[in-house]
């Protein structure tokens, strides 16, 4: 382990003001843990936009290394999980708010935040399906257990060229299913999205138009949702009898008023999808599908942006802007293991 190393450090001053600078960081600089991890790769995500600005409202502590993703190899481990040499993810557990993240060389970490790197994916490939696509592939998953098959009809995903939405119109289109897509950036990305498998492109105008009455036609067989808002009581009320709807997010907004009509009236299922804390068991099964029969290829073949650390203020603050499209990983380490 080097004596020293870059980190990408978050720091609030008596005056409340936020800065951010890579700073060289030592071994006793890093949180505890019982892994130490030397860092490949991590990845953008909104939340790690959030905790670049003063009124992020994520990070819990200062200072604070960004990164809510990382993939990499295990340099240290005092646990009876993991050993050096190891190849590892770490999503969700409060990792870039709480507790160091994935923008160092080095992290430190708890082993029972830990999955072991999928065969079927290379360290760039986890990352660029990172917590985004992990989230996609709950709420996936979530559709699933809801009953919902392809033979039962159309499935909305929502904010289409993000980054779950994205991975969503992959896997489910993988799996069979007929995916409109909806985005406020038509005109500029359809073609994008159907390369991802979409069928359909709507503007997030006519996804989200108000219904007049309690309920609106059968439409949706199911929804991934990560943007959620006031619109999400407008979706609900086009989901078709025993539908679901899998909400992940809320860039449109935290707020929604609907009745309980869509629930009693058509046993429309509201889904709530945690990233953050999902039980180990599921996590493990989720990433193992990600890296086999649900490994979300197009996303993949279509290109993934790259940038060093240098590049993370600007990108950081494009995505807070709404202009990412797609996904972004970070490189971190300078020496990167053969794949």
């Amino acid at each position: 382990m080097k004596e020293q190393f870059q980190a990408y450090v978050i720091r609030k001053d008596d005056q409340e003001k936020v800065t951010a600078n890579i700073e060289l960081l030592k071994k006793e600089d890093l949180p505890n843990g019982d892994v130490t991890v030397q860092v490949h790769y991590s990845s953008v995500n909104y939340k790690d936009g959030l905790a670049s600005i003063e009124k992020g409202g994520v990070v819990r502590n200062y200072p604070m290394v960004p990164g809510i993703d990382l993939v990499g190899t295990v340099e240290e481990s005092v646990s009876g999980r993991f050993a050096p040499g190891d190849r590892v993810i770490n999503t969700g557990f409060e990792s870039g708010v709480a507790h160091y993240g994935g923008y160092s060389e080095y992290a430190r970490l708890r082993s029972e935040w830990l999955v072991a790197l999928p065969q079927g994916l290379s360290a760039k490939e986890a990352m660029a399906i990172g917590t985004a696509g992990f989230t996609a592939a709950l709420s996936v998953d979530a559709l699933l257990q809801a009953g919902i098959t392809p033979e039962a009809g159309k499935i909305l995903v929502t904010g289409a060229t993000g980054g779950v939405g994205s991975m969503a119109i992959a896997i489910l289109s993988k799996l069979g299913f007929q995916v409109t897509a909806s985005t406020g950036k038509k005109q500029q990305e359809e073609s994008l999205l159907r390369s991802l498998g979409a069928v359909e492109v709507i503007t997030r105008e006519e996804a989200d138009a108000p219904v007049r009455g309690a309920m609106g036609k059968q439409v949706w067989a199911g929804i991934v949702d990560p943007t959620a808002g006031p619109a999400l009581a407008e979706r609900l009320k086009l989901v078709q009898y025993g539908g679901a709807v899998a909400v992940s997010g809320l860039t449109g907004g935290n707020d929604f008023e609907s009745t309980v009509f869509p629930f009693i009236l058509r046993g429309i299922q509201l889904i709530g999808i945690d990233s953050v804390y999902c039980p180990m068991e599921r996590r493990e099964r989720i990433w193992n599908l990600l890296g086999g029969d649900w490994k979300p290829d197009r996303a993949l073949a279509l290109g993934v942006k790259e940038i060093t650390m240098e590049q993370l203020p600007d990108t950081l603050s494009n995505i807070l802007q709404g202009g990412a499209v797609g996904r972004t990983v970070v490189r971190v380490s300078s020496q990167l293991p053969m794949e």
